[in-house]
């Protein structure tokens, strides 16, 4: 269960940068936890387990910068 801290520091990394980049705290974090559980519910099939379903969602979330309606208003 315990991630590298290699991992870990790109984890925060991304946190971070998803945090700067959105307008609202609370929002960014509510949109993390729908694609989590929309992620979840979508892939029983495909069980990743080296992911939890937060954890694909932030690195998803944070590859997709470019796109403005992932964290605009």
């Amino acid at each position: 269960m315990n991630q590298p801290v290699a991992e870990t520091a790109e984890l925060m990394r991304r946190v971070e940068q998803l945090v700067d980049a959105a307008a609202n705290r609370y929002r960014i974090t509510v949109q993390v936890a729908n694609r989590a559980k929309r992620r979840r519910y979508e892939d029983l099939n495909d069980d990743d387990g080296n992911f939890k379903p937060v954890l694909r969602a932030i690195f998803e979330m944070s590859d997709e910068m470019n796109e403005p309606e992932i964290i605009g208003d």
